[in-house]
């Protein structure tokens, strides 16, 4: 049988954006953040430059933005989520003024903007939130608070209140380090606000109306000289408006054990486009990549569907110019970690693992595929003895 691979994706740029965090705290420059997509791209591919607009699940074919249509015989989903800054009043004006404090380490057109705010903060507040909405690395709104608190420590800014307002009902989903991030919120003198979401930007004004959700008819008001925006998310449209592919969330509908969809078995999806009930960010992704390389070609070749994917995920808490706290967990936010110590505590070590070797791991391995998580090490550093 000739296989063929065509990969349909219009971007000529692919950013780690693992990344942006470190360049927002003036750690690592934009540039070394991407690569031209032809250079990731495996070269035996066919790369259709294009944007798929239409999935037609029944016929198994797409439609793309040039008005061709192509066929597959098996389809892998990776549309990821999409950034919605537009839908929160006035933050995309203030994230072009470059007077306004406004920031965000969330797109590549603004997170270089982020580590100058930083750097001119000398009094008020440095507000930095999570919206009410699902998003990608949901640890990196908190990271980069305090980072911009330990930036103000060392450099004796004593006047400056750093504030974390975020829409969820706890500091971080997994409970071991949620204990560890209350500590080091403590010990950085971040107040933490929960249940509150950003509902507009008066940038001419620096002030930032909030939402309390636990008390829906409240709101308040905040002024600011930083104000850092981890945007709403939302599905992509071409998921989202497709009623046969898609839950009432709007996101793929897959099986969270075979990645496999519930109901064309020729699609499989992967990342932060499905329905997972874990954590997006990069790691899942590479601890999808081996369940989805086993069932897809297991699919392929009609056999059953083996292989089941436990959730894994990580998210490497930065917690300052040289510390990092090593969160790793499954579906039951209960810690997978790869080391045989406590990776809930802050060490210099896993700063160095994030800012240094995980960029080199992303470029050089998993997108040549040779890198499906940490599963195989885990097992050598625990004896055989972790999942």
């Amino acid at each position: 049988m000739t296989l063929e691979i065509q990969i349909c994706w219009k971007v000529k740029r692919h950013y780690y954006q693992a990344m942006f965090t470190m360049i927002g705290g003036g750690m690592k420059k934009l540039n070394q953040s991407y690569k031209e997509m032809e250079d990731v791209l495996p070269k035996d591919a066919l790369w259709l430059k294009d944007t798929v607009t239409e999935i037609d699940p029944k016929k198994s074919q797409v439609t793309t933005q040039k008005g061709d249509t192509v066929a597959y015989d098996y389809m892998v989903v990776a549309t990821g989520i999409e950034l919605d800054f537009e839908k929160i009043p006035g933050l995309l004006e203030g994230l072009k003024d470059h007077r306004s404090g406004v920031c965000s380490n969330y797109s590549p057109l603004y997170v270089t903007k982020t580590y100058g705010c930083i750097q001119r903060l000398d009094s008020g507040n440095a507000i930095f939130t999570y919206p009410n909405s699902p998003v990608k690395c949901a640890g990196a709104p908190q990271k980069i608070a305090y980072i911009t608190a330990d930036y103000m420590q060392r450099n004796g800014r004593k006047n400056v209140k750093v504030l974390y307002n975020t829409a969820l009902p706890v500091i971080f989903k997994a409970p071991k380090y949620a204990t560890s991030l209350w500590k080091v919120a403590e010990k950085k003198k971040v107040k933490v606000n929960l249940n509150v979401d950003l509902i507009e930007v008066r940038p001419d004004k620096k002030e930032a109306v909030f939402k309390s959700l636990s008390k829906p008819d409240e709101t308040f008001v905040q002024e600011y000289q930083m104000l850092h925006v981890c945007p709403p998310h939302r599905p992509t449209p071409v998921i989202a408006r497709n009623k046969e592919l898609s839950d009432s969330t709007g996101f793929l509908a897959i099986d969270k054990g075979t990645l496999q969809h519930v109901k064309y078995p020729n699609i499989f999806g992967i990342g932060d486009c499905t329905t997972l009930p874990t954590s997006k960010t990069g790691a899942a992704v590479a601890g999808q990549l081996g369940v989805l390389r086993k069932n897809l070609s297991a699919a392929m070749a009609g056999k059953t569907l083996t292989s089941t994917y436990d959730g894994y995920t990580s998210c490497p808490l930065v917690t300052g110019y040289g510390s990092c706290i090593m969160a790793e967990f499954d579906y039951d936010s209960n810690p997978l970690e790869t080391f045989p110590f406590d990776q809930g505590v802050e060490r210099r070590t896993m700063f160095l693992m994030k800012k240094d070797v995980m960029p080199q791991l992303y470029f050089n391995l998993m997108l040549r595929g040779l890198w499906e998580g940490p599963g195989i090490f885990r097992k050598i550093m625990h004896l055989g003895l972790s999942k």
